[in-house]
């Protein structure tokens, strides 16, 4: 059973206690003619995610709704139909699903434990939000009842807002960073969500908050919290289907993409990176095609498909050398120069060509980068050397690499310098053991 976040968020809002909504429950119970006797016990149970039987649900939303003066579904309330997935659809109804995202933002900003312990879904769950996201209905009018109250400066103070995170998320790491996007969402965003708009307000609302959302489930990749990460990313591609912004669902499926690779779900990122790209076709920028092809190799290279993931490594280098600095989305602009390289100096290791993993693998690191991109090239570059057999030379790389991620909290970059550190160790050379300690010593001071 999953937590139902979202009725202790309608608990939590229409403050009520457990043992309050136990005897309201009871109440509405006996004028229906149901002898019922709940206590505070049965509904920590559903709060747990344990559903009630029988007419008990639809009590609860009689319950909530009087509380709260509006009406409240089985949906709102994490019952609904038997199956239903867990995660948002790019296709649901808007109204219902801001409320239904902006109570994960409340679970989020409490420090819920237990969604960092909710799984990433997998099969159908996983794949309906994409699919729904490249396929009709559009939504034809997103706009939302009540007095406008959003100006064109709130709008900027979103997208100001989601730069201020992403640029300390590459300094100081999604732990360090995640808490302070899901409090900007709940204090910034959920009240513009719920403000009053017309649809081409709503438009620029929704592709703005989008952007605040995708770095939110980033941050909690980064923390290693998945299932809550890719809830995350199925909110941000129903924001982008509702913006009306092809490009930006792609940058957010790039994302999912990327996060099925690290899950070991190869065939999934291929199949999101090609809805990707016939969905958002011409409308994908170079970076961004770029990556997703890149993405694609190294799928195909785990796969063992050579033929299929060296003719992706070469589309995404001439895609790569379109790229016009200063031309990208805010959001593409991570694809910075050397991006590509290392990803296709990762295919290229999968597929054994040493050699010309390297080449990549030298010219990614050259390249300009932050902090952050610059250890997960220099672990690249740390790992060919090694397979290559020249450890004393992998064991400077490394130890840069160790400098390099002083101050970053990453569980990502964490797993990636343990690995390094692991493979240093097994080489055999003075020089990379004494590496591998470094590495060790900055591992263990917790995060």
């Amino acid at each position: 059973m999953e937590p139902n976040i979202l009725l202790e968020s309608l608990v939590e809002e229409a403050e009520v206690s457990r043992a309050g909504l136990a005897g309201h429950v009871n109440l509405a119970g006996r004028a229906r003619g149901l002898r019922l006797r709940y206590e505070h016990t049965a509904v920590s149970r559903w709060l747990k995610g344990q559903r009630p039987r029988g007419e008990v649900p639809d009590l609860i939303c009689e319950v909530l709704g009087r509380r709260l003066g509006r009406p409240v579904t089985l949906d709102d309330i994490g019952m609904g139909a038997a199956g239903a997935p867990a995660v948002e659809a790019p296709g649901a109804p808007l109204a219902g699903f801001v409320e239904r995202a902006t109570a994960l933002w409340r679970a989020d900003g409490r420090h819920d434990p237990r969604l960092t312990d909710v799984p990433a879904v997998t099969g159908t769950a996983a794949v309906m939000p994409v699919w729904e996201w490249e396929n009709p209905p559009e939504d034809t009018d997103v706009s939302r009842p009540g007095p406008s109250r959003i100006g064109p400066a709130d709008l900027e103070t979103l997208r100001a807002a989601r730069n201020h995170y992403e640029h300390l998320y590459r300094k100081a790491g999604g732990i360090a960073t995640r808490g302070r996007v899901v409090g900007f969402l709940n204090a910034g965003a959920a009240p513009l969500l719920h403000a009053g708009h017309d649809d081409a307000t709503g438009r620029r609302l929704h592709r703005a908050t989008a952007g605040l959302v995708s770095l939110a489930g980033i941050c909690a990749y980064d923390s290693d919290a998945h299932g809550l990460a890719q809830r995350y990313f199925h909110q941000a591609l129903r924001l982008a289907k509702a913006s009306g912004d092809r490009a930006l669902g792609g940058y957010v499926i790039a994302l999912l993409v990327n996060q099925s690779l690290h899950l070991g779900e190869f065939r999934r990122a291929v199949a999101f990176a090609e809805a990707t790209i016939r969905a958002a076709g011409h409308r994908l920028t170079p970076a961004l095609a770029a990556d997703l092809h890149a993405m694609q190799a190294k799928a195909y290279a785990r796969l063992g498909d050579g033929a299929t993931a060296r003719e992706r490594i070469g589309r995404a280098e001439a895609l790569a050398a379109r790229i016009l600095p200063g031309a990208e989305p805010e959001e593409t602009a991570y694809v910075q120069p050397g991006l590509v390289d290392v990803q296709v100096a990762e295919a290229l290791l999968g597929l054994g060509d040493l050699t010309a993993a390297r080449e990549h693998a030298v010219l990614a690191v050259r390249a300009p980068a932050h902090d952050r991109g610059r250890v997960h090239r220099l672990a690249m570059l740390t790992q060919v050397e090694l397979r290559l057999g020249e450890a004393d030379r992998a064991a400077r790389t490394a130890v840069e690499m160790a400098e390099r991620a002083r101050g970053v909290e990453s569980r990502r970059l964490r797993e990636r310098m343990a690995g390094v550190r692991d493979d240093l160790a097994a080489s055999g050379s003075t020089e990379a053991a004494r590496a591998a300690e470094v590495i060790g010593g900055a591992l263990r001071v917790p995060l």
